[in-house]
This record gives C-alpha cells, sequence and structure tokens, in this order.
C-alpha cells in the first residue's frame, strides 16, 4: 500500500515521498480503516517538513526535496535517517476487524494516533470514534486536532479558576469551532484576527468582541475587551513576536482599571497564556509592563487530555461525534491526492498555514 513518508537524511536533506509499504492487517480487538480523507493540520507540518528550507523544494520522483540547513539538522538529530509515516488523524470506512471488533465492519469512524497518509491504518477498536450515521468521511476527517482543541480550551479555562479566554488566529477552523463552543457554553471570548475580512467573518457566526490585530486602535480595543470580559487566560496560534506581550499587558491594564488604584508590583491576579501553535518561528518578545504575576507556557492537545481523564476525554469526544455538523464542521480549501500532497506547489499551499486555507488529503 502507498504511505506519505518524511525523512531527514545525515547530509541536510529532506525527502517527502510516496512509498509503498506492506498493507497492515488487524489483530484482537482491531480495526482496519482504508482511509478516505485526512486533514493537513498546523501540527502535521513539523514533523512532514522538519526545519527544512520549504522555499528551496524541489521535485524528485515520487515526491519533493528540500535542504536542511546546519542548524536546522543539529534540532533534527533525533529523527535522522528515519523514514517517518505522517498524518495525525483521518477517517474512513473500516474494511476488516480482529476478534471482538467485528460489528465495525462496514462503519465510518475517525481515528488519530499517526501514518493516516496512506490507503490503509489499523488501530485499536477503542481509540476509534465511531461517526453518526449517514456522516461522511471527509466530515469526520477533522474530528480530533481541531475539535478536541477548542473543547480543552474550555475545560483548561475551567480547571485553572479563569472566567474567559482570548484567542488568537481566530477565524481558522479551531477558531469558529471555538467562537460556537464559547456561545453555547456562556464563556465569554476575546478573538484576535489578523484582517477586517476576519472581522466580518466572526461577527456573523455571532462572536462579540472580534479585534484586528493590524488596526491602529489594537491596543486600545484589546484593554477594552480585556476590561469588559475579565479576560486572564489567553491561547496564542501564533507564538513568535510581541502578540503574547500585548495580551498580558492589555490584561494588566484592564484589571489595574477595574482595581482603581495602582501598584509598583503591579497586580496580583495570575495571567497567563500558552502558545499552541507556531504560525510565526520568529522569537517571542516582551515588554514588562504587566506586574510580576504572569506566566507563559506551551498547550499540547493529549498531554492535557491526561490531565482531564478518561471520562473527560470520553466525554468530549462524544459532544464532537454529537455536533459533528454543527458546530465541529470544518471547512477545505483545496482537496488533493498523495501524490498530489508531495508535489512543490501542493508543499507551498499548505505549508504556508494561510487562514482560511485548509487542505484534505483523500488517498483515493
Amino acid at each position: 500500500m502507498r504511505q506519505i513518508h518524511s525523512t531527514i537524511t545525515a547530509e541536510g536533506e529532506l525527502i517527502l515521498a510516496l512509498a509503498e509499504v506492506p498493507e497492515p492487517e488487524p489483530g484482537a480487538g482491531e480495526i482496519k480503516l482504508r482511509i478516505e480523507a485526512a486533514p493537513i493540520n498546523p501540527s502535521d507540518i513539523g514533523l512532514l517538513t522538519g526545519a527544512a528550507d520549504v522555499n528551496q523544494t524541489v521535485a524528485i520522483p515520487g515526491g519533493i526535496s528540500a535542504p536542511v540547513p546546519p542548524s536546522g539538522l543539529r534540532a533534527m538529530a533525533a529523527r535522522v535517517g528515519q523514514a517517518m509515516p505522517c498524518g495525525n488523524e483521518g477517517a474512513g470506512t473500516v474494511v476488516a476487524a480482529g476478534s471482538g471488533a467485528e460489528h465495525l465492519i462496514g462503519r465510518k469512524v475517525a481515528i488519530i494516533g499517526g501514518a493516516t497518509y496512506a490507503d490503509y491504518r489499523v488501530v485499536k477498536a477503542s481509540e476509534a470514534l465511531l461517526l453518526p450515521e449517514g456522516a461522511t468521511a471527509e466530515q469526520g476527517a477533522s474530528c480530533f486536532v481541531n475539535p478536541l482543541t477548542a473543547l480543552g480550551f474550555v475545560e483548561t479555562m475551567r480547571l485553572e479558576g479563569h472566567s474567559a479566554i482570548i484567542h488568537t488566529a481566530a477565524a481558522s477552523n479551531l477558531g469558529q469551532m471555538l467562537v460556537k463552543i464559547c456561545a453555547a457554553d456562556g464563556v465569554p471570548l476575546v478573538n484576535i484576527v489578523r484582517s477586517a475580512e476576519q472581522v466580518a467573518l466572526l461577527q456573523a457566526l455571532g462572536a462579540t468582541h472580534v479585534i484586528d490585530s493590524t488596526a491602529p486602535d489594537f491596543m486600545g480595543r484589546l484593554i477594552a475587551a480585556c476590561t469588559e470580559t475579565g479576560a486572564t487566560l489567553a491561547f496564542d496560534a501564533i507564538g513568535g513576536g510581541a502578540l503574547a506581550g500585548q495580551i498580558l499587558t492589555a490584561m494588566e491594564a484592564a484589571i489595574n482599571a477595574r482595581a482603581g488604584g495602582y501598584s509598583r508590583y503591579g497586580s496580583e491576579v495570575l495571567k497567563q497564556v500558552y502558545i499552541y501553535g507556531g504560525l510565526d518561528m520568529a522569537p517571542t518578545t516582551f515588554g514588562r509592563g504587566f506586574g510580576m504575576a504572569w506566566a507563559v507556557g506551551g498547550w499540547l492537545l493529549f498531554p492535557r487530555m491526561r490531565v482531564f481523564g478518561n471520562a473527560k476525554f470520553a466525554e468530549l469526544k462524544q459532544r464532537v461525534a454529537a455536533e459533528l455538523t454543527t458546530t465541529f464542521a470544518s471547512h477545505y480549501s483545496h482537496r488533493v491526492s498523495l501524490e498530489e500532497m508531495v508535489t512543490p506547489d501542493a508543499v507551498a499551499g499548505w505549508y504556508a498555514r494561510r487562514t482560511g486555507q485548509k487542505y484534505l488529503v483523500v488517498p483515493g
């Protein structure tokens, strides 16, 4: 069968290509899935391209190659020489099953766990999400990463004692889901976007606070939104640049405005920014106008789900299944086959990670 592999060579070259590998067969309690749809998420791109300079991509038989600079090669040392299968999640039809899972044959399911840019994948039946009757593989392809991340933000807010959320790059598929979740759950949400068109998009979904970071009055509007919502928790998909620091500054200004007083050390209210993406890979920079009660950290989906526990994880998955075509509907701008996915033009497209542009791999 066919499977997309990413390899970084000791000579400093990325090889991203379609490979032929043995077709897997299910054991007891396992299912064999014919992959019919698998999204390319930002979280996939790090494995697909590593530290390669994708601007220098060239076509090779079955895929592409690109140089990896020496500094990047040092960072990639642990994976040098390994042909790594790619694709975090996907969906399709169960075509075979081991003992105890035969009832799933012929059903549509969604999966996560890697190696989904392929013709087939074998997983434990207990780890698959059974899609509702009538749902398509395309509708179920993005069941895990974006929906559970958006739900995980709200659970993190509750667990850590915050009462409102700030989200950046908020016009993404994930951001649109978060708008719907927060509206349904009564959670105040401040959305930061990067254009007037994205403001209009989220307002059309019913978002109350949508702020364009490129507008001249950005900081004033952000402080006003923090004052109104009381937001002290943010999830940042950008990563690099000054935005995380600006958010902390706005939170502090809002806290001080509500307190009605001044402290030379700043407020004692914890302000937390979690960086969960890398749309900007430049260094993250901060001013220091937000006192001493602040924190910046990373946020990853499955470590967080382990913190929430198995019962909560199962509850969230069932919510995704129940709201698959409403709250958690994903939208795709491009559909590519396995072969097309690893052409220079397609690589340049999905690597760009532009808001409103999302690729779906359709192996067949």
